[in-house]
């Protein structure tokens, strides 16, 4: 009897998960139609979606040096009951950039050192079919751009297809814009500069090429001038090649619980896992034809802590991505938020979703562009496309995973602006008061003051969105309500909705919805009256909207009105 398949967290080597019995699941289907598109593709992926590994499986089909392990290694997957012609036909040339030095000195020597290993790896693999003298010049040389050249004539001159490979293709450029600049990013991607000069020779030297990373930026500075992949990112066809489906999750979770180690309800457990790893979709045309997609790691994630503890994570968010998030912030500099760009951020956050349209490619010295900055978001996987309007995408948070980051990028800048400590520890004390026993006042009242202590905060953006935008951040300290801005009910939109998360939290008993109101001071006296009674009538039609009882899961429902004049509390009452 087989022993029971290991979960392949973190694990991208294809030959280790198939080989070192590892649950695997299958995309060898889309290889047929990958071969049916131009021979230089280019894919863009958000980071734990799968893309090595599905790399690795190519590099394992199509390498004639593993011609012979076909049947071992895809005799179970669709491919080894379906093998197209290419299969085992290539000299394999596989790239990972991300494995590249990015040193402060020596850039160009720490990429050519990367490159002339792979490159000695390549020739190692196949110096049989190639003479020995040219085998021997090619080990002495130490330019990879000539190894390159060696590889390109021999390989024409005895007929043999190349297949290269690329993962991360951008990862290299992407920490030299982040920790060096733009000058320097410049000048090795354009002109004659030593990334720009090496794809220049992959261009009519192979066959084939496949690249996949997270970002259009490179590539739109790389190929200026000069054309070497055809982008299916957002090709209809491709949309669910990576990430799991539901029914890629279901089939996973049932296999466990059919060997005895996954305990509970796994539909259950997918309801759970939704709001915050699913909903993800990477073209237009696939709003109607195809599920929504998972997050790979993230599956994985919560499937080994439940079946280690028989229950879901307390924190439903793998703290190993924490390194993608830094590397995120840096790349768009949310640390020097400015203008327009701030005001995207904040809208997103704020209202869940963006009307504009998507750019395939765009430049560097533009990733901070207002209209091209959503796009960047959608490609790293803090937005997805979730609807249209017209000839634009409504392009939205994908799930409680990203809303949760948002979150923490206004927390990290409030933080960082504040005049005055705010002990975050204190307020995740009052908010379980809140969640548990009802007393909202404490909590709510210390945001209040802390938005009244702090004017570098208050400066930022003048008026109610700034009060809303401050009271989401640090209502999101709260691990157990999940904090909904601008919810549609009845015809409206709520300002804050806290829904509590009854399926990791069940003792909890209170519920939310908040109405924030502002006045400048000069006009809250005259004014006051009105608008109160307005955010009363507000408050009380959205409490009574037939969504508001599915939401609040039978907890009891508070509304709690707060009215501020200027930058202070001048009223608070539950109504």
């Amino acid at each position: 009897m087989e022993a029971v398949k290991r979960i392949p967290y973190g694990v991208s080597d294809f030959v280790a998960v198939v080989e070192q019995n590892q649950y695997y699941v299958d995309k060898t289907m889309y290889l047929p139609l990958l071969e049916q598109q131009p021979s230089n593709l280019f894919l863009i992926r958000p980071r734990r979606f799968g893309k090595s590994i599905f790399l690795n499986m190519l590099r394992a089909y199509y390498d004639s040096s593993q011609k012979a392990k076909f049947e071992k290694r895809f005799g179970n997957l669709w491919i080894g009951r379906n093998p197209t012609p290419l299969q085992g036909r290539y000299q394999v040339l596989f790239l990972d950039f991300s494995k590249a030095g990015v040193g402060i000195e020596n850039l160009e020597a720490n990429f050519n050192l990367y490159c002339r290993r792979q490159l000695d790896g390549f020739m190692a693999t196949y110096e049989d079919a190639y003479p020995e003298r040219t085998v021997e010049e090619f080990y002495a040389s130490t330019s990879a751009a000539d190894k390159l050249s060696m590889i390109e004539v021999e390989a024409q001159r005895h007929g043999y297809p190349l297949y290269l490979i690329i993962d991360e293709y951008d990862n290299f450029t992407n920490v030299v814009l982040n920790e060096q600049g733009n000058d320097i990013y410049h000048a090795i991607t354009h002109a004659s500069g030593f990334y720009r000069e090496i794809f220049k020779k992959f261009k009519g030297m192979f066959e084939r090429i496949f690249m996949m990373g997270v970002s259009p930026v490179t590539l739109d500075d790389l190929t200026s001038g000069f054309n070497i992949g055809w982008n299916i990112s957002t090709d209809y066809q491709f949309n669910m090649m990576l990430g799991f489906s539901e029914s890629d999750v279901c089939e996973m979770f049932q296999y466990y619980k059919d060997a005895g180690q996954l305990k509970g309800d796994v539909e259950a457990m997918i309801t759970e896992m939704k709001p915050w790893y699913d909903n993800y979709c990477f073209a237009k045309e696939s709003l109607t034809r195809d599920p929504k997609m998972f997050n790979c790691d993230m599956v994985f994630y919560y499937l080994r802590n439940y079946m280690n503890l028989d229950k879901a994570p307390e924190q439903m968010i793998d703290p190993n991505t924490r390194t993608d998030y830094n590397k995120m912030k840096k790349l768009i500099q949310l640390d020097h938020l400015d203008g327009d760009r701030k005001g995207v951020l904040r809208k997103i956050t704020e209202e869940g979703e963006i009307v504009t349209t998507l750019a395939t490619t765009f430049p560097a010295s533009q990733i901070t562009d207002p209209e091209l900055f959503p796009s960047l978001l959608f490609y790293y996987g803090m937005l997805t496309i979730t609807a249209t309007r017209g000839n634009y995408l409504v392009l939205s948070i994908p799930n409680n995973n990203v809303r949760k980051q948002y979150y923490e990028y206004l927390l990290e800048e409030y933080q960082r602006q504040n005049k005055k400590y705010i002990n975050l520890n204190d307020l995740g004390l009052m908010f379980y008061d809140m969640s548990y026993d009802g007393k909202w006042r404490e909590a709510l009242e210390f945001i209040a003051h802390a938005y009244k202590d702090n004017s570098s905060v208050r400066s930022m953006i003048e008026g109610e969105r700034n009060i809303q935008g401050f009271f989401t951040a640090y209502l999101s300290v709260s691990a157990y309500y999940l904090v909904a801005p601008e919810v549609e009910l009845n015809h409206g939109f709520c300002d804050m909705f806290l829904m509590p998360d009854l399926q990791r939290y069940s003792g909890m008993a209170h519920s939310y919805i908040l109405e924030l109101k502002y006045l400048p001071s000069k006009e809250y006296e005259t004014k006051a009256p009105a608008q109160w009674q307005e955010a009363v009538d507000q408050i009380h039609r959205y409490a009574e909207a037939p969504r508001v009882q599915q939401l609040i899961q039978g907890t009891r429902l508070h509304c709690i009105v707060m009215q501020f004049s200027g930058w202070e509390l001048a009223r608070m009452e539950e109504v």
